[in-house]
Parts: C-alpha cells; structure tokens; sequence
C-alpha cells in the first residue's frame, strides 16, 4: 500500500487567538463548541480582537482531519488528503503548508478554483479550552470530484471527518468515500468531530455510518448524545452496534477503547494544558500511525496519549517534527 491513512475533510486556515471568558459572554459565543458563522460575522470578531490587542498566536493549515494526517505523517507514516481550497493568499498558504508537512494531495497551485479558502478563528481561554468560530469558504462546497479513488485504493484506512455532515455535499463525499474504501477492502474510520455535530446532525452522521465502520474516534459528551445514553458504561456498550472498534477519550481521565474483544484502559499524563485545541485529531493521527505500523489497539492508544498531552502544553493542533520524534523516543523507552 502506499499510503497508511487517506483522510477526506475540511480544509481551513486556523487563526489562534488568546481570549477570557468575557469575551466569549460579551459576543454571545458559546464555550468550547464549533460554531459555523458568515464571513461577515467572522471579520466583525477579528476587528473586535485586533482593536482590543489581542495577538494571533499562530496561523497554520487545518482541519480537524488535515490536523491528523499530518500527524500521521510527522510520526514517519504515509498520508493523502482530500480537500478543497480557492486560488488566494489563505488557499496557497494552505496548500504549502500541507506540502511541508509531507502530505499528499491531488491539488497543484496552477488549478485550483475561484473562490475564498476557509478559515477558523479559534479562541483559547485561561482554562484551556478552545472555542471555534468557522466559516467554511470554499470547503463548504466539497463533493465527490475531490476523492482520488486511486490513492484511496492505495490506502490502508480512510479517515472521514465528521464535520462534513454540515454540508449537503461533504455528506455526500462522506458517504461515497467509505462506500468506495468497502469496495476496495480499504478500512473504514470516522471521527465524531464534536458535540454539536452529533446534537444537529445525528441523522447524517448515521448515514456515513451506515451499516458499520471499522473504527469510531469520539469524547464522551458525543458518545452519550449520539448513543442517547447517560452515561459512559452505557454508551460504550451501545457504540459496538456502530463499529468493531472505537476510541472514546476522556481528557485528564485517560481515554477507553474497544479493541474488537475487549475493553481497554488507556491511562492519561497529567501535564499543565494551555490549550485543547487539536488534541483529538493528534489521538487519532498517532493511533492510526500505531495501527498501520505494527502496533496492538492497546500500544496505538499508548502512543496516541502521549501525544496528545504533549500537544496540550502549548499553543496550535499540531506538534513539530523534532517534538514527534521526542515523543516516538519517550514512546519507545530510548530516553
């Protein structure tokens, strides 16, 4: 195979900002969800922050989904994404930053369409918790015609984000790609994305479930809502109708998995957070490098949770090459 995970999901250009909780009040902006706004509304909040000093922190390539294959990438595997990006300065941007970060796409500066890339603000709060406000641009109009078959053919899983149910025709890419990957033994994985694409669109998450998939990511708030259950002993059983595996994590509380015959602990390293943004998609982008490499679901989901408490300590969704492969050493008891 050539690739270990081709990933099909948003592409935004992630715009990190500092912030309290007075400002998340005063603008009306729900805490710790993923809020889809205009662009209007989105330039309005920037000019708020730019007025009032309040210093981007980072800018980079995002997506819940591309944060992930570029961690599978930087942990040594091979990765392809799926997106759509417009012919300006945020899309060129976008699609450098994936190029340097190893990962492969159908998409070349010379053709790509008219339009405004997509962008995210995200807003971390003293406690750490991330706030998004998005406004999908261009990648609200992905559809089918960005799916390479040939590379989803040379992949051993696909990877779908579940942000994708928001769109009419991203629910469809969705639904074509894991019909596409079933038809060419390709493995099948989604993630839930957040709990307000479970609340909204649970019947669309269910149809890019459809009759099973290999692997779910989720948290817990998005096992409970979409298995309708109250709490996590309950939903971990009602999750096995929709996957012969899943991963749900529990923050500081570790993250508990479900190999196919068995439950498994996977204990959490507590560090101090600065911000949770990311640190789901780095879970999943190293279980599946584990996965795809030789590891067990339990040393996959080692991995992935010292990943992600790293990626936690600092600003932006996404580690350094050098801090990966500090992790992958730590990882493999060579320090």
């Amino acid at each position: 195979m050539k690739y270990d995970v081709f990933g099909i999901g948003n592409a935004l250009v992630d715009m990190e900002f500092k912030i309290n909780d007075d400002f998340l009040n005063e603008h009306q902006i729900e805490k710790g969800l993923m809020t889809l706004v205009e662009e209007e509304r989105q330039n309005y909040l920037l000019s708020v922050l730019s007025s009032a000093q309040n210093q981007e922190i980072k800018r980079q390539c995002g997506g819940s989904a591309a944060n992930t294959v570029i961690a599978v990438s930087q942990f040594g595997g091979k990765s392809f994404y799926a997106y759509k990006i417009a012919n300006d300065e945020t899309g060129l941007f976008y699609l450098n930053d994936m190029q340097e970060n190893g990962v492969e796409t159908k998409h070349s500066k010379d053709f790509l369409p008219d339009g405004i890339t997509g962008k995210c603000m995200v807003m971390v709060s003293d406690d750490a918790e991330r706030t998004m406000n998005t406004f999908l641009g261009i990648t609200a109009t992905l559809d089918e015609n960005e799916i390479d078959e040939e590379a989803l053919k040379q992949s051993k899983w696909l990877y779908v984000e579940g942000y994708l149910v928001a769109s009419p025709t991203g629910q469809q890419a969705a639904v074509k790609a894991i019909k596409l990957a079933k038809d060419f033994g390709v493995k099948t994985s989604l993630t839930m994305s957040d709990p307000n694409m479970v609340q909204f669109f649970k019947e669309n998450m269910l149809e890019i479930i459809g009759d099973g998939l290999d692997l779910i990511f989720c948290n817990e708030a998005e096992a409970m809502h979409f298995t309708d259950t109250k709490d996590i002993a309950e939903a971990r059983e009602a999750m096995k109708k929709y996957a012969h595996t899943f991963v749900i994590t529990q923050g500081k509380n570790g993250a508990l998995i479900w190999d196919g015959t068995m439950f498994v602990d996977i204990e959490p390293h507590v560090v101090d957070a600065v911000d949770s943004n990311g640190a789901g998609d780095m879970y999943a982008g190293a279980f599946l490098y584990g996965i795809t490499n030789g590891h067990s679901y339990a040393a996959a989901g080692a991995l992935a949770s010292l990943a992600s408490s790293k990626v936690v300590t600092q600003f932006g969704p996404r580690l350094s090459w050098s801090q990966t492969k500090d992790v992958l050493r730590k990882y493999k008891g060579d320090e």
